[in-house]
């Protein structure tokens, strides 16, 4: 039998889960750990090896998509759901809106704004990482790659290319190309140090997810800086619920949703 993540001795507390992974799922999590009006849960994809422990009790991998979820909802009576998943994480989005939608749970997004061009950036935008590495071109390039592990693969039909791989935890299987340097490192990162790493490693092109959040934007600010062109790949439509924007207005959301038992007078 699974372990109870949710406190089975308040049932009169409003339950709240989060699908995390993401700094605002955590800042998130950090308030309502806080506050005893609420009875919530954090749910994180188990994608990263070593995640950073939480503050809410925590419930690690899928659920197997969106009726597992449903079923999960239902059984464990949730009464909202906020999904502060990745702005990549579409399907776990999509999952959610339509698990939500079944089981009649209220549910609301809680998306970091997207970046937005500014004055001296250099960026090309496509939509997918696929069509990433063909915009880096036939002439060889210094490439550092900022997406994830998850595709990184792609770029083994660019192997013309010097790479410089950053991510969390190890690009698996490695990737099959001639001359690639990984780096495993996790955010934030200031605009000071990549403007090092990019000297360092003569870097010539940025390929970067359009994520938003000021914890991974160093890298954008340096290319600017130093006039390096960016490939940047843009999010695709999000599932359509409710969304906030940050923290402060996630917390405004829940208050107006439930009401905390403590403001109840029970």
């Amino acid at each position: 039998m699974a372990e109870a993540l949710f406190d089975m001795s308040a049932m009169d507390r409003p339950r709240i889960l989060i699908l995390g992974g993401t700094t605002e799922a955590r800042q998130l999590a950090e308030h309502l750990a806080a506050d005893s009006g609420y009875d919530a849960v954090i749910s994180l994809a188990g994608r990263t090896a070593d995640p950073r422990p939480q503050p809410l009790p925590t419930r690690v991998g899928g659920f197997g998509g969106a009726e597992g979820l449903a079923a999960f909802l239902k059984a464990e009576n949730v009464a909202l759901l906020i999904d502060a998943t990745h702005p990549f994480a579409a399907r776990i989005s999509h999952n959610a809106a339509a698990a939500a939608e079944a089981t009649g749970t209220p549910i609301f997004a809680l998306r970091r704004p997207a970046w937005e061009l500014e004055r001296g950036d250099r960026w090309t935008r496509v939509e997918s990482v696929a069509e990433a590495v063909s915009a880096l071109g036939g002439a060889p390039r210094r490439v550092f790659l900022a997406i994830g592990r998850q595709e990184a693969f792609h770029f083994e039909k660019a192997p013309h290319h010097k790479y410089v791989v950053r991510s969390v935890d190890p690009v698996t299987p490695p990737l099959a190309l001639p001359d690639v340097t990984a780096i495993l490192a996790c955010g934030p990162f200031a605009e000071a140090d990549e403007i090092d790493l990019f000297k360092e490693h003569g870097i010539d092109i940025v390929v970067a997810k359009n994520s938003g959040g000021t914890a991974t934007y160093g890298k954008i600010a340096a290319a600017r800086k130093l006039g390096i062109e960016v490939i940047m790949v843009e999010r695709h439509k999000p599932a359509d619920v409710p969304s906030v924007g940050d923290c402060d207005e996630a917390l405004e959301r829940i208050h107006q949703r439930l009401s905390p038992v403590k403001d109840r007078g029970v």
